[in-house]
């Protein structure tokens, strides 16, 4: 695949042979020619685990310091008092039985999470063919299947975000935008790095963090120390 200059550009700021700690990895992504855009900041954790084991799931949440800069969209499945409480605390959508045509047939995914009460999972789960592939489906682990929802929807707005582990053993997550400069960046990757470190599988064995980067949308990954 041919990169274009800026990217060419800036693999040459990075020293290939070396891992460079966080903070001065995000400092090197700083020096790196911009975009025309806020670029989002992601992090990738290549752990030594094996994902097919449902003992070895590294799976969890949580609120950035500083929150990814990003606006999520949340949608609430929810009746009665439960609705008007998503909906004051600033739910984007919230609904029930009619949300879900607008799923199914309308292919409806204007949002980014979706928070449910558990009296709602039954309908949910008719939605789990379209939901599921999507990585949209409601979740106790995650925190998005609770009676709280206005905690779950404040949270979600202040910047709450899940990290799991892919197919490949890799779990990757934004940790903020390029405006937020190398000291915020630093502070959310460590408050990430040290959940991910907490989430170690008592079923893993030897090494579990393989190898960390980190990367902007449109630049190459900077290696960071394990």
């Amino acid at each position: 695949m041919k990169r274009g200059k800026k990217y060419q550009d800036s693999v040459k700021l990075i020293d290939k042979e070396a891992s460079y700690d966080a903070k001065a990895a995000l400092e090197l992504i700083e020096k790196m020619p911009k975009a025309k855009f806020d670029e989002t900041v992601e992090a990738h954790f290549r752990l030594g685990v094996d994902s097919k084991h449902a003992d070895q799931q590294v799976r969890g949440v949580i609120v950035l310091p500083h929150g990814t800069g990003k606006t999520q969209r949340v949608l609430v499945f929810a009746k009665g008092d439960k609705a008007k409480e998503a909906e004051a605390a600033g739910a984007d959508f919230v609904g029930a039985d009619d949300l879900v045509p607008r799923i199914e047939k309308e292919n409806w995914f204007d949002y980014d999470v979706i928070v449910a009460t558990p009296d709602m999972m039954g309908l949910i789960g008719r939605l789990g063919k379209v939901l599921g592939p999507k990585g949209l489906m409601p979740n106790p682990k995650s925190g998005t299947v609770t009676m709280d929802v206005a905690k779950a929807v404040t949270e979600i707005k202040s910047g709450k975000i899940e990290y799991r582990l892919d197919k490949n053993n890799i779990i990757h997550c934004p940790i903020g935008k390029m405006s937020f400069g190398a000291e915020k960046l630093a502070e959310n990757f460590n408050a990430l790095y040290e959940a991910i470190v907490k989430a170690k599988p008592a079923a893993a064995k030897g090494q579990y963090i393989k190898s960390v980067s980190v990367s902007s949308t449109m630049g190459p990954g900077v290696s960071v120390k394990a």
